[in-house]
């Protein structure tokens, strides 16, 4: 029973070490993936860096004015009023915020500068504060919430999505992709993904017969019930079924009416035909991130439902594609809602994109285990060659390799992702530990022999301060890194600190008490 309390150091060790071999082997541990899965025994997931796909970091594409006075005017009429002074923008572009902190307008139409959102507010009638490049926080959070369910909606497993912040200050939206090429991300995130019915419709006007639009007459917010993609039985063409909220439905309902497209007998449109546009019956117009992508008529049957008023009661019908690709991306589009700002993916302002092959991935997974092999041997041979005793170097060396094994059965159990600058967190972790183990050694032993167990307690303890304050001074470093978005360098903090707690904690008791047994007369 003595043996067990005075060795209980060694005995936390062994249990460390075993619910590690149950993180890192058990089918229980890691069913969720994070980013990529391997598929060996173990349950450690792995980044792009190690199982190939797609990485997108880009800021956002948008200006905002601060301390915006509205007049007592609502978000949408400041939202209207706004983009009617900026060219190329409509009310979609523009974001109007009033909140505890302050009120903010945001134009998020691409190529709108600075100027030119303080112009628009000023001939707006809209006092304001200072105009900045880059959008608002809350944007930037709705804008990783749509990507997040764009992502899952389009089945890419494991895709992350999260806010990284620079040291200067910057701020870029990141997105991960395991097992994905570059072109098929930038095609799913790329674009805002508005989803819209307008409708085209013919008039009189001084006697002559002309077209109108009449926008968004149906918008994301209003669709709800989205089906899937399909394809109809008679071929040709694919449809996502949708309902209508009950209130835009009514308006809806009445627009069609009002613009004649629900007309005795439905109307025949053939907008997209060849010389069509002009000589068509009205039409409902299916506009995807601001082009239109599908133009059909109104069947009797639901013409007789709109002018009855009967279809509000069960809104509901089906947007029309020209074939299953689009239906898909719309229903996506729809699902996952509009994002509030464009990726800025053109490179200008630090935003980058890269791809890793699986097989680049599995190179990187093979080079950072003979690293790490490496690194190893070289620590065995130097311990050996500087003490030349097995009972002081073999115990050093199996206790570094546990707390690198710890690391990793933690990181399994979280199913945090492996990289590259994981692993180089890894090889410092085994660097920084093998110095403290030595600086135990060299504290022991320096004076000579150690044959009393007390003496021993008394030169460990002298060691021990020391690796305290050095841990102490690791950790403070490292925690800045921890804390902020900066990509990989996160990561590497992360397992740093998390190796140095494990060793003071953990590893380092244990080595002095192993020491202790081997070395001690008295034990």
């Amino acid at each position: 029973m003595s043996t067990l309390r005075d060795n209980w150091r060694v005995i936390l060790l062994v249990i460390g070490i075993l619910i590690s071999t149950f993180a890192l082997f058990s089918p229980t541990v890691g069913s969720q993936p994070a980013i990529g899965e391997d598929d060996s025994m173990t349950n450690l997931k792995y980044g792009l860096q190690l199982d190939g796909g797609t990485r997108i970091r880009a800021p956002l594409v948008g200006v905002t004015a601060e301390e915006v006075e509205f007049n007592g005017d609502s978000d949408r009429v400041v939202e209207q009023q706004v983009a009617a002074q900026l060219p190329d923008a409509d009310a979609a572009d523009v974001i109007a915020r009033q909140t505890a902190e302050g009120s903010t307008v945001e134009a998020t139409a691409e190529n709108v500068t600075t100027d030119e959102l303080s112009s628009a507010l000023d001939a707006a009638g809209y006092a304001h504060g200072e105009v900045r490049d880059g959008v608002t926080e809350t944007t930037r959070t709705e804008t990783v919430r749509v990507l997040e369910s764009k992502i899952n909606e389009a089945g890419l497993s494991g895709g992350t999505v999260q806010q990284v912040t620079t040291a200067t200050g910057e701020h870029f939206i990141l997105v991960e992709v395991p097992n994905r090429d570059r072109q098929d991300v930038i095609d799913l995130v790329g674009e805002r993904g508005t989803v819209q019915i307008d409708i085209y419709y013919p008039t009189s006007q001084n006697g002559s017969r002309v077209y109108e639009t009449r926008e968004a007459v149906l918008t994301q917010a209003d669709f709800t019930s989205i089906g899937t993609a399909q394809e109809p039985q008679t071929g040709g063409g694919a449809f996502v079924p949708v309902s209508v909220r009950d209130e835009p439905a009514r308006n809806f309902q009445d627009d069609v009416v009002e613009t004649g497209i629900a007309q005795p007998g439905g109307t025949q449109c053939t907008y997209m035909e060849e010389g069509g546009r002009n000589t068509t019956e009205g039409c409902l117009l299916l506009v995807v991130n601001g082009e239109v992508v599908n133009a059909f008529g109104m069947s009797p049957g639901l013409a007789d439902g709109m002018r009855s008023g009967e279809w509000a009661n069960a809104p509901s019908f089906q947007l029309q594609t020209l074939n299953t690709s689009e239906a898909q991306e719309i229903a996506i589009n729809l699902r996952a809602g509009a994002l509030p700002a464009k990726l800025d993916l053109s490179g200008e302002d630090g935003g980058t994109s890269s791809y890793i092959s699986p097989s680049q991935g599995e190179n990187f997974k093979t080079d950072s285990l003979i690293t790490g092999i490496i690194a190893v041997l070289a620590v065995a041979g130097v311990v050996f060659l500087r003490y030349g005793k097995p009972q002081v170097a073999l115990p050093m060396i199996v206790t570094g390799l546990s707390e690198v094994y710890i690391l990793l059965g933690f990181a399994a159990a979280i199913g945090y992702p492996l990289d590259l600058s994981v692993i180089a967190g890894f090889i410092a972790v085994i660097g920084t530990g093998v110095d403290d183990l030595i600086i135990i050694a060299d504290e022991v032993m320096g004076e000579g022999t150690v044959k009393s167990r007390k003496v021993f307690q008394s030169r460990f303890r002298r060691a021990f301060w020391v690796i305290g304050a050095a841990a102490a001074t690791t950790i403070i470093a490292m925690s800045p890194l921890a804390v902020l978005s900066l990509g990989d360098l996160q990561g590497f903090a992360i397992f740093t600190i998390l190796g140095v707690i494990v060793g003071v904690l953990v590893t380092r008791p244990a080595y002095g008490d192993i020491l202790q047994l081997l070395l001690t007369e008295d034990r």
